[in-house]
């Protein structure tokens, strides 16, 4: 029964995951931004993943994370986005633009939520 209940939780946790991506799907395309590619992941394992990967009415390229955190525990969802994560993200970018033939200008963007709403941070964070 323990293991039924730690599945339920994750399910939860993905629906929940998947329902904060939808809404800032949206509210990145009612703001005049493309989607190119959702849950980018690279191959293998150690990888990164991208939630959305967009492109600006400038044709910037926009890799996209979303957090949600309904309270500001822990810094709420700004603070999730640790420099850990941040540097699997860029590796993620960096693997995808090795596909293009050319080298689009790009930004990397946060879309939070919490209990105050939906937060965008463009130009969240740089590469190093």
């Amino acid at each position: 029964m323990r293991g039924h209940t730690q599945e339920k939780n994750s399910f939860t946790t993905k629906q929940s995951g998947d329902a904060a991506e939808d809404c800032a799907l949206h509210y990145l395309q009612a703001h005049g931004l493309q989607l190119l590619q959702r849950n980018y992941r690279t191959p293998g394992r150690g990888g990164g993943e991208i939630d959305l990967i967009m492109q600006d009415r400038d044709a910037t390229l926009v890799f996209v994370e979303v957090r949600m955190r309904l309270h500001g525990l822990y810094g709420g969802p700004l603070a999730s986005v640790s420099a850990s994560k941040r540097k699997r993200i860029v590796f993620a970018a960096k693997f995808f633009l090795m596909r293009l033939k050319y080298e689009p200008t790009c930004r990397f963007d946060v879309v939070a939520i919490d209990a105050n709403g939906l937060h965008w941070l463009q130009g969240a964070f740089a590469v190093d």
